[in-house]
């Protein structure tokens, strides 16, 4: 293999052929192709974009890459949720318990947060003690007696993507549609699943903007899953204001306990039945009152145990992870929620501790906002449009006049 002849074959726009793609991502794993050539590769095509078939050979041999979990004969049907990011997207933590209601075994592998979305590891450790790190071994026992685990990617999973990650992210290569289903999707064909529903976000507080741009990369995930065999499924869902009324950590699984116990908010709940019915086998109704009637709940404890976590703290999070100071942010006039933007909010909880803007920074389960209106919603003058939960008055401070700016009533 003759990289730079790769690198030119691209940059010209013509198409590389499985094998030659196989052998890039194969001999990058292994060190063997130096970063500058692979990023000159991942340039030609952010420029140049690839085809179909492309887009499908590159996610097969970062898949290849490292592990690719594998099942008993006869095993139930293995279904996951994807979603690329969100504010206030609580849904994985509610949806993988009710899945696994259906007798369906939910391998979920998830990320954390990076910037102002939010991250489902963060949420899960911020129950003490949840081990996110157990091995494929226990994992598959894990699969077999509750029929779920939820933990993070470990080092043999999909390595080629965690190595070119790292460089699209210093090089400018980051939105590239084929690199972006590439990565995604080859980390949910690890898990090798039978049915995949997609949740992709659109809107000021997702990574696409538009409806247009949302579905485009729906259609090409879509597209590559059925191309391996998996039957996949897609959501198209706004994210101008946060999902639900919580950001944060710890307040986002208080507020997922609540809908485990039948209540927490409607949008919350409609956007985890309607991602369920994508890949379960039982009926909306009785998705729906398996949240109402406690067999979820019963489950999601059953997983909090089962890796290592306290699940009596279930329901006392919120006074476990207090935030020393809680301030309501009033309205200044009565009317109606006309504005409650989702990048604002998203960057708020970022300052306020509840994200992370490099991988190394420390996560503060405590921090966040809460009981936030949703538009549409009257509010009188003086009534709290949301609550502020911060570590400190400076940090209180800071995020006072980006909320002014968020959060239109009229």
């Amino acid at each position: 293999m003759h990289v730079p002849t790769l690198i030119e074959k691209k940059r010209d726009g013509q198409e590389l052929s499985a094998e030659e793609i196989s052998d890039l991502i194969s001999g990058f794993t292994a060190g063997e192709i130096p970063d500058y050539q692979m990023s000159a590769w991942a340039m030609a095509v952010f420029f140049r974009g690839m085809t179909a078939a492309e887009t499908q050979h590159l996610t097969t041999a970062m898949m290849e890459s490292g592990t690719v979990l594998e099942y008993p004969d006869g095993s139930p049907p293995k279904v996951d949720k994807h979603s690329t990011g969100g504010i206030g997207d609580k849904t994985s933590l509610i949806l993988a318990p009710l899945l696994a209601c259906d007798e369906n075994w939910v391998p979920m592998i998830c990320g954390r947060g990076l910037g102002i979305t939010g991250g489902t590891l963060d949420k899960l450790e911020s129950i003490p003690g949840f081990n996110i790190h157990i091995d494929e071994r226990r994992a598959l026992a894990q699969l077999k007696s509750i029929g779920v685990f939820m933990i993070g990617q470990s080092a043999d999973i999909c390595p080629a993507d965690r190595k070119l990650y790292a460089l699209r992210d210093v090089t400018g290569t980051v939105p590239s549609p084929p690199l972006i289903v590439a990565s995604i999707m080859s980390k949910k064909l690890a898990e090798n699943l039978n049915r995949l529903v997609l949740d992709v976000k659109f809107g000021s507080g997702a990574f696409m903007k538009t409806r247009k741009e949302a579905k485009q990369l729906a259609a090409s995930m879509t597209e590559v899953g059925n191309l391996v065999g998996v039957k996949v499924a897609h959501l198209l869902t706004p994210m101008d204001e946060p999902l639900g009324r919580t950001v944060g950590n710890a307040l986002e699984v208080t507020e997922s306990v609540e809908v485990l116990h039948g209540n927490g908010p409607a949008d919350v709940v409609k956007l985890v039945l309607d991602l369920a019915e994508q890949v379960s086998s039982a009926s909306r109704e009785q998705l729906a009152t398996w949240l109402r009637d406690g067999t979820a709940w019963k489950k999601f404890i059953s997983l909090v145990y089962a890796q290592d976590g306290d699940a009596s703290s279930l329901e006392k999070l919120g006074q476990l992870h207090r935030a020393p100071i809680v301030h309501p942010f009033p309205a200044k006039t009565a009317g109606t929620v006309k504005r409650m933007d989702a990048e604002t909010i998203g960057r708020v909880s970022l300052m306020l501790g509840a994200g992370r803007q490099t991988a190394d920074d420390a996560i503060d389960f405590a921090v966040g906002l809460s009981g936030i209106k949703k538009i549409g919603e009257p509010v009188e003058a003086g009534e709290p449009l949301l609550s502020l939960h911060a570590r400190n008055e400076p940090a209180l401070r800071s995020v006072l006049a980006p909320l002014e700016e968020a959060i239109e009533v009229g």
